[in-house]
């Protein structure tokens, strides 16, 4: 199996950075990195109420996550781990969202689609970055040095505010989508869902099913 190359991004990126990733990479990031859920997308996009601040404050970088956010006894605050969000959900906003942030890289779980990625990613020169697995929030938060702002925290609530951090070395992220809007979920899955149906030949239906599951192996959700 050949091994992952890591490469290292010194935020903000520009467009000459995001070009020479390749699906499949492993990427750190050190710099500012912006959350911002539904709740913020809702508020600006569909709303009308436009971004809190200007790219300087918030960076380039938005990550689709739940902070474990809390708030000192001195007025600053502590975001210990983040836990990603999937990402799908975002998509409607994404037009306005990517006009109004002038984001160049979406952090987020599950990806969305090569459809997605070539309507609203490749024009506004971004990329989407997947966390890796399940339970890397604590992981994640190593890489957090600090908080520099929290925007819309009275209105949205700790979980769905704009908590803007300051991070190094953060991640371990893949790259899933590229400037072109290939996907790397879709390009593997190509690979795999062939041979499906013969892996599981012969087998018994499950008696205990989990949401999506069906007996044709290649319409399950995964």
């Amino acid at each position: 199996m050949p091994e992952l190359k890591t490469v290292r991004i010194k935020l903000p990126a520009n467009t000459e950075d995001l070009r020479a990733l390749e699906l499949g990479q492993v990427v750190y990031l050190t710099g500012r990195v912006f959350t911002a859920r539904e709740g913020v997308y809702k508020r600006a996009v569909e709303d009308g109420a436009g971004m809190p601040a200007g790219q300087d404050a918030l960076g380039r970088v938005n990550f689709h996550c739940s902070p474990a956010a809390s708030i000192n006894a001195d007025g600053s605050y502590t975001v210990g781990a983040v836990t990603a969000t999937a990402s799908f959900r975002f998509a409607k906003w994404l037009d306005g969202w990517f006009k109004l942030s002038g984001c160049n890289i979406i952090i987020g779980k599950a990806g969305m689609t090569s459809e997605i990625y070539r309507r609203h990613f490749v024009r506004n020169h971004a990329i989407y970055l997947t966390t890796v697995g399940y339970g890397t929030g604590a992981l994640l938060g190593r890489g957090i040095k600090g908080v520099s702002g929290v925007y819309w925290l009275d209105e949205l609530g700790l979980a769905q505010a704009i908590w803007v951090l300051e991070v190094e070395s953060f991640g371990p992220f893949l790259v899933e989508s590229d400037l072109a809007g290939n996907s790397l979920f879709e390009r593997e899955n190509a690979k795999i869902a062939p041979g499906l149906e013969k892996l599981y030949a012969g087998t018994r239906p499950a008696t205990l099913r989990r949401y999506g599951e069906t007996d044709d192996k290649t319409e399950e959700v995964i």
